[in-house]
């Protein structure tokens, strides 16, 4: 660099020195005006099937990271936040590193001048010290108008600059041997572009600053979690990304008035932790070597199912996905410090039912009370119990030991006795506590249970509907550090474990302690998906709300097949009534008068085919299922539908069973599932769509 730029200052120190410049210098003076300095873009790398890929920046992400370069601070240890403030790019170290999740470091360069790769036909950077170079020859080139100039790179490649249009980039013919030999121009060259805008980069549009809502998505059975065994990270990114394309399509009115920003989805990972605790170790020792990666598959998959239903690795599950949401949970806020917006939950196949099992044991009502200087409620609720038994007296004593209602239910008799509670009051307490516990209703199906008071830490034990103890796993359920506002269930079994472990009843007053939503959302051919509503309202069929396309209308093949179903009813329904008429006619005519019965037939005939109107609506039920449904399911969604159905694509419809698992796997990338998940969140903050889908709630 510093022999080019020598020559450069020798080629124009004499211009300078000149009074009057030939015509000559002023196109050479001309030239070098002409030049302009590239806009560098910054680019990480990026493992995708085993190969490296080059992936730009978005737009304003490279602006932040070039700032902070201009300014001189990539010599600091300066962290610069990107993608939406879930990697952070270590300038001085070009590194970038994710902050939620773990995740192989990526290289991170600045980049202006890019060659095409051989496989894929991507382009690739230059490192930031050979694009100097290369940029420096260019301005000399520029302004001496000198070209197929040749520079040799650190990897002994040759770049020939023919023009500002053409220039190629040659791999050595011979490597370097004893003899000395230089590396030649043979070989299939390879185009050399100079800046960003010149490589077709597809450059993301960048996200919104501001966050709206907090979503924590939790993965089903196994590491991977679609049809091209993606993890859970990249799966919720395709979600991300669809979710900012629908915020666009469909709520673009509350955008441009800034009323909203974005919804962030953050992966929970719960498979690595399960399976890091040895379990493997010990199945691979008793696995049969026959068919070798159909039993590692089910190992690694299927038998997550049995491990939850393990009272030993469920405890590790729950958890696991407990601590993570929360670890994640407070290191959002403490990024985010400005954040007021809600959080909500979303699983997919098993990872909705173990975030199920986990809300239906979260405490009913924070104990925020609990630790303020004044009486607690707990503490009132004490006196009213003790003067209810009469016993009055002792209300000094339970306030000196500081007990409330739920040290009250864990007390003993040796607890009451060191507390100086003579024999006959213990025995009235201790009653009072028992009678308490065997009476309490058990949410699910209105049927008593013995459950303990201490709800929060134990898993609710249910019944079954003979009155006999349901034989559960048992399992400390962690609180949440907050209360989810909707909780989205993608491809649950959630109805059939509740119908496994005896539950035939859901209570319609039964809502999650915590979470006033519950939207149960499958794809009609998912064979792991199972409904809700019926287990709520059993004695009364009817279908499952239909997910309106984010288009706004049916998908053609529906429209096509109902249309087709109505016609039919209305042709069985015609020849029918025609035939009807036509007997009626026959038997009532005399012999004689038949022409006189022809002319009473088609009269009648006419009369039916104008009644026929009035019966059209009672035969084909299908069309109604799209209106909003009248029908209560209880409170488990605050009085609002819960299951939402799908609409399968036209070439699903050809075979049900050969898109089985693709409809199970289909979620992260369905817009329709995404519209209804943003519509639901930004409801609740009286934001709604553009213009309302037909058949939506």
């Amino acid at each position: 660099p510093c022999s080019l730029s020598r020559s450069i200052m020798s080629a124009q120190d004499p211009q300078q020195a000149q009074p009057r410049l030939s015509p000559s210098e002023a196109a050479e003076l001309d030239a070098a005006s002409r030049y302009e300095a590239v806009a560098p873009h910054w680019f990480y790398c990026k493992v995708v099937d085993s190969r490296e890929r080059w992936m730009p920046f978005s737009t304003q992400d490279s602006e932040r990271l070039e700032a902070a370069h201009s300014s001189g601070r990539d010599r600091e240890d300066v962290v610069v936040p990107t993608s939406g403030g879930r990697y952070d790019v270590r300038l001085r170290q070009r590194q970038r590193v994710a902050v939620y999740w773990e995740e192989e470091v990526s290289e991170v360069r600045r980049c202006t001048w890019f060659y095409k790769g051989d496989k894929d036909n991507k382009y690739i950077p230059y490192s930031e010290t050979f694009s100097e170079e290369l940029e420096e020859a260019y301005m000399i080139a520029v302004t001496l108008d000198e070209w197929k100039k040749k520079l040799e790179s650190p990897s002994r490649e040759i770049i020939i600059l023919h023009n500002p249009k053409l220039m190629v980039h040659y791999h050595p013919a011979a490597t370097s041997d004893d003899w000395g030999s230089t590396p030649t121009e043979q070989g299939r060259p390879r185009t050399v572009k100079r800046g960003v805008e010149n490589i077709a980069a597809e450059i993301p549009n960048g996200e919104p600053l501001q966050i709206d809502h907090l979503v924590f998505v939790v993965h089903g059975i196994g590491p991977a979690c679609d049809i091209r065994f993606r993890s859970i990270v990249q799966c919720v990114n395709d979600f991300r990304n669809v979710s900012l394309g629908m915020l666009q399509a469909h709520f673009r009115k509350a955008q441009e008035q800034q009323q909203i920003g974005r919804v962030e989805f953050l992966p929970v990972n719960w498979h690595s932790s399960l399976h890091s605790t040895g379990v493997d170790v010990d199945l691979e020792r008793i696995t049969l070597p026959s068919i070798n990666r159909l039993r590692h598959f089910i190992n690694d998959t299927i038998l997550d199912v049995f491990f939850y239903n393990s009272s030993t690795y469920c405890q590790t599950i729950v958890d696991t996905v407990a601590s993570e949401m929360n670890r994640l949970y407070q290191l959002f806020l403490q990024r985010n410090p400005n954040f007021s917006g809600g959080v909500s939950i979303a699983g997919h196949s098993l990872g909705s039912l173990i975030l199920f099992d986990l809300l239906t044991n979260q405490k009913a009502a924070p104990e925020e009370d609990e630790h303020s200087g004044e009486g607690s409620k707990s503490a009132e609720e004490v006196k009213e119990i003790l003067k209810k038994l009469e016993l009055s007296e002792y209300c000094d004593a339970f306030e000196k030991e500081k007990m409330d209602g739920e040290a009250l239910f864990l007390c003993t008799d040796e607890n009451l006795k060191e507390m100086g509670v003579p024999l006959g009051p213990r025995m009235k307490i201790l009653h009072y506590i028992s009678s308490k516990r065997g009476t309490q209703v058990c949410p699910l199906h209105g049927l008593r249970s013995p459950s303990p008071h201490h709800s929060a830490q134990t898993r609710t034990s249910f019944t079954t509907q003979d009155g006999l103890p349901l034989s559960q796993v048992s399992a400390n359920y962690p609180q949440l550090l907050y209360k989810p506002t909707i909780f989205f269930a993608f491809g649950s079994p959630i109805g059939m474990f509740l119908t496994v472990r005896g539950v035939k009843r859901i209570n319609p007053n039964y809502s999650l302690p915590t979470c006033k939503g519950f939207f149960n959302i499958f794809h009609p051919f998912d064979p792991v998906a199972y409904r809700i509503e019926p287990m709520i309202i059993p004695d009364l069929e009817f279908e499952p709300m239909l997910l309106p396309h984010h288009k706004g209308r049916k998908r053609m093949h529906l429209e096509l097949k109902e249309g087709l179903t109505r016609m039919s009813v209305d042709l069985k329904n015609n020849l029918l009534g025609s035939l009807r008429v036509a007997w009626q006619s026959f038997t009532r005519a005399p012999l004689p008068a038949v022409e006189a019965a022809g002319t009473e037939v088609e009269a009648e005939a006419e009369a039916g085919a104008e009644r026929q109107p009035d019966a059209k609506p009672e035969e084909p039920p299908a069309p109604v299922k799209e209106e909003p449904s009248p029908i209560n399911v209880g409170r488990l969604n605050g009085g609002n539908r819960i299951d939402y159905v799908l609409q399968e694509k036209p070439i699903e419809s050809f075979n049900e069973y050969l898109f089985a698992l693709q409809g199970h796997l289909c979620y992260w990338e369905s817009e329709d599932t995404v519209l209804l998940v943003l519509k639901e969140i930004y409801q609740t903050k009286g934001i709604t769509l553009d213009q309302p889908l037909p058949g939506s709630q």
